[in-house]
């Protein structure tokens, strides 16, 4: 599962800029991120430029166990705005684990290829709710749920991926719960998930190796 660590650590680093901006004042029009300082970039000096991004015509690094990656839209003038925009890659059979944005909810546009996209309600009944999607199709996964993508098919998948939040979270659920530091009583949780000690334990150790 370090595997896991390592792509959920990518994405996190990808939206590190957007999360760590500030929010504008009501009375403003907007606050450009400013990253030499704290606080709005000098309304004096923004140009149209803090509001562009080129670069989500070419892939995210998908040299991973998971054969996924995500690229983010790195746009100080979407600071104060509430959104996050990323592209999401995926190799034939690539996939990101099941997680959950804590602080918001997800729209997926697939571009090019096919995607299997899922989330599951909550409790009582736990229901799954799963699709594939094709070339123009779009998908909503609201906020809070589990849920997970998966390219499928035999050719690359390409996805654009908007987020209703600045900083949304991402909670990686193997790695939130085998990962976690200090490390969570593996007694405790052979008996939540019904599994040997030992299992889990190795889960332990195969998360951070």
């Amino acid at each position: 599962m370090a595997g896991v660590v390592a792509l959920f650590s990518t994405l996190a680093l990808n939206l590190l800029c957007l999360a760590m901006a500030f929010d504008h004042s009501p009375l403003q029009d907007f606050c450009v991120f400013d990253a030499n300082s704290p606080g709005c970039k000098n309304p004096g000096t923004v140009t149209a430029d803090d509001f562009f991004y080129s670069g989500l015509h070419l892939p995210a690094n998908t040299s991973n166990p998971y054969r996924a990656g995500l690229k983010a839209a790195r746009i100080p003038g979407m600071n104060g705005q509430g959104l996050t925009l990323a592209r999401l890659d995926f190799l034939p059979d690539g996939l990101i684990p099941p997680h959950y944005h804590p602080r918001a909810a997800e729209i997926l546009t697939v571009l090019e290829g096919s995607l299997e996209v899922g989330f599951v309600k909550s409790y009582p009944n736990y229901k799954h709710y799963g699709k594939v999607l094709n070339k123009g199709d779009v998908y909503v996964v609201p906020v809070g749920l589990v849920h997970y993508q998966r390219g499928v098919g035999n050719a690359n998948t390409v996805v654009l991926s908007a987020v209703n939040s600045q900083n949304a979270g991402i909670v990686e659920v193997a790695a939130g719960i085998f990962g976690a530091k200090p490390v969570i009583d593996s007694n405790y949780l052979a008996n939540a998930f019904r599994l040997n000690k030992g299992i889990v334990e190795q889960l332990q150790s195969k998360c951070w190796s």
